[in-house]
């Protein structure tokens, strides 16, 4: 656990010891304020039953920016690795490889879940903006946290295994994105075809635009969680095997 741990640490000062690091923080925190200012528009053009996260993640600046946090966080994690040379020091060092994954993971991931800590601002700015209390229930808030906790712990899996898999950061990027797009579009597709084929089941089941509706109004279904964990769970264990079979290749 020291050596994991280590890691860990080492690979979380990277994001915020780099200019980059903030560059993605500021970006987010950017994105995030245009979602809130597009909601207050909202509000002030016509009254809604719908709440303050609902009505910032309905916004298609949020599907925009969301899909690249991913692979801006998780490009560097191993393809940098090779591409300056460290990767076969560090493959060689007396670490096991899991080590190396959940250090570089968890750090990521931290990362990320750092990047929406400044959400939970919009509802005192709300307040202080229009002088009332924000349309949102403390159940709301902490199940839209629950929501983003564990599709960042699919997404960054998926950013993770794309890395592991090249040595091009770049490659890593694309890969992160049309991976994460074709899920999250994979979802759409009964709203499209509608429900009368046979996997429509399966789509709705794994609709991504379906969870964020349900977890943003405060109903929290352990099926979608347990849906995320272990898909997390699956690709890391991929990315195990893949950092496993080019450390004793080479």
């Amino acid at each position: 656990m020291r050596t994991l741990l280590i890691i860990y640490l080492k690979e979380l000062r990277h994001y915020y010891k780099s200019p980059f690091g903030w560059i993605v923080f500021a970006f987010v925190l950017l994105m995030q304020g245009l979602c809130f200012t597009t909601a207050l528009k909202a509000y002030q053009d016509a009254p809604s039953p719908v709440n303050l996260f609902r009505m910032e993640f309905s916004n298609p600046l949020f599907s925009f920016f969301y899909v690249f946090i991913f692979p801006l966080i998780t490009m560097k994690l191993f393809a940098e690795e090779e591409r300056i040379g460290t990767r076969e020091p560090l493959m060689t060092a007396p670490v096991r490889t899991w080590q190396v994954l959940l250090g570089k993971y968890f750090a990521a991931f931290s990362y990320y879940i750092m990047l929406w800590l400044p959400l939970i601002l919009h509802v005192e700015l709300f307040k202080l903006i229009s002088g009332d209390f924000a349309p949102i229930l403390a159940s709301e808030i902490i199940s839209t946290y629950i929501f983003l906790i564990i599709t960042g712990a699919f997404f960054c899996a998926i950013g993770c295994l794309s890395s592991a898999l090249t040595s091009s950061q770049i490659i890593a990027g694309i890969v992160t994105t049309a991976s994460i797009t074709f899920f999250i579009f994979m979802g759409t597709l009964t709203y499209r075809w509608g429900n009368s084929f046979e996997a429509a089941a399966f789509f709705q089941h794994i609709s991504f635009d379906i969870h964020l509706s349900k977890f943003v109004q405060g109903l929290i279904d352990t099926r979608i969680i347990s849906l995320y964990l272990s898909l997390a769970f699956f690709t890391l264990t991929i990315t195990l095997h893949v950092i496993d079979f080019r450390r004793w290749k080479n």
